[in-house]
């Protein structure tokens, strides 16, 4: 009864866990994935992978926030070629739902890599067009809706796997870019990625990252990611979202849910707590539901919508 409780279905896929590792965190070898999956994961996103290799920033490339993360690390990556081996050791180690990130600069790279993760054995695929930290691809693709809808188009071409897309909260109308992104094509949208941020040392007068600029992730971002959410339900009622910011536990996981998210993604939070944290989500949850006499989580999606 608890594993039906918690079970979705997302845009195709089917998930004993409404939890998914954010891209970003352990999702580069087969084994961290793995323990991920086995901490209470429904579904693992791997780091964002591009066409070539990719060293990405000299350190230093993460900060601490007050109740975050700062990081700029580049998307280091070792590129599709290499990494498809990755991705097929992943589908040999367990059967939960792969994600596979993908990145590019131009819609040609992006349909190529997609190309060869999804004929690797990925599941889905999800378009990191809002990496706000790295020039010419990430943020600077979300925020055009003519290259935005030609990325997602570019890669619907070539694949029949379901196709997610990470928007950015960096921008002015978030609901007018995830009509674009549905329009073109997008199965579902994750919903967001890193805030734009900085952090300065007092002492050297000096920005702390190589970059300068970064991405806040943790605890600060989860009310503005929780109103991106409800934004986009408000608007559109059918498409299936993907909640990601700041989720620490199972009362953030609930306020995601009730905005309008069908599932959820968990980084940062474990740094802090360890894989483990997606037991503790799940079976807060389950007391949660149980306690309100829902009967499956998916009857929570979109509540506080209601008038």
């Amino acid at each position: 009864m608890e594993g039906s409780l918690l079970r979705v279905q997302l845009a195709g896929l089917s998930l004993d866990y409404p939890g998914m590792l954010a891209s970003g965190v352990l999702g580069y070898s087969a084994e961290s994935m793995f323990r991920v999956i086995k901490g209470g994961a429904g579904a693992v996103v791997t780091k964002s992978v591009g066409l070539y290799s990719r060293e990405g920033y000299a350190n230093p490339t993460v900060v601490q926030a007050k109740s975050g993360l700062i990081n700029a690390m580049g998307l280091p990556n070792p590129g599709i070629d290499v990494y498809v081996g990755e991705i097929r050791h992943v589908k040999a180690l367990f059967c939960q739902p792969l994600i596979v990130s993908v990145f590019g600069y131009s819609a040609e790279e992006y349909a190529v890599v997609a190309k060869k993760a999804a004929e690797a054995g990925a599941d889905a695929l999800e378009l990191n067009i809002s990496c706000p930290h790295v020039k010419q691809t990430g943020s600077e693709i979300g925020q055009n809706p003519n290259l935005l809808s030609e990325v997602i188009k570019a890669v619907k071409d070539v694949v029949k796997i379901p196709v997610f897309v990470k928007l950015s909260p960096n921008v002015t109308d978030l609901v007018l870019l995830a009509n674009v992104a549905i329009n073109a094509g997008a199965d579902a949208l994750t919903i967001v990625n890193t805030l734009r941020a900085i952090a300065i040392d007092v002492e050297t007068t000096m920005p702390i990252l190589n970059n300068i600029k970064g991405g806040l992730s943790g605890p600060a971002v989860k009310h503005v990611a929780l109103r991106c959410v409800y934004d986009i339900r408000e608007k559109i009622e059918h498409v299936p979202i993907i909640g990601c910011g700041g989720i620490s536990n199972w009362q953030d996981a609930v306020e995601f849910f009730l905005a309008g998210a069908n599932a959820i993604q968990v980084g940062t939070a474990i740094g802090y707590h360890s894989p483990e944290v997606f037991q503790t989500i799940n079976q807060g949850i389950t007391k949660y539901l149980k306690r309100k006499q829902f009967r499956s989580v998916n009857e929570i999606v979109g509540l506080s919508h209601r008038r």
